[in-house]
């Protein structure tokens, strides 16, 4: 019999890949706030001029999370942090927290 050959990538996730991701963020209780958030951005208003204006919740750095590890994140959060394109912001999405608009910055 040949061998087996290489069944995929050994080096991680395909989905998004890497280990940490570097984002940004807007955290919202209500999901029209998110939504007014949203609306900002979409006039080209600059992220962490948008964060420091509509976040609720502690990053007062423009919204700046810093490298988050794979793992540390809630669920949907995470699924958004690996997923969403670098570069670009998110829809709003839910979690426990509130509604999040997401922008990844970088990813290892």
């Amino acid at each position: 019999m040949p061998p087996k050959k290489n069944k995929g990538n050994k080096g991680g996730d395909t989905k998004g890949g890497g280990t940490k991701v570097k984002c940004r963020h807007i955290l919202c209780e209500k999901q029209s706030k998110s939504l007014e958030a949203l609306a900002e951005l979409q006039k080209g208003i600059a992220f962490a001029e948008v964060a420091k204006k509509f976040s609720e919740d502690k990053a007062r750095h423009g919204g700046d999370l810093g490298w988050l590890v794979r793992g540390s994140m809630v669920g949907e959060f995470q699924e958004k942090a690996f997923s969403a394109p670098i570069g670009q912001y998110t829809q709003p999405f839910k979690t426990k927290f509130g509604y999040h608009i997401l922008l990844v910055e970088d990813r290892k």
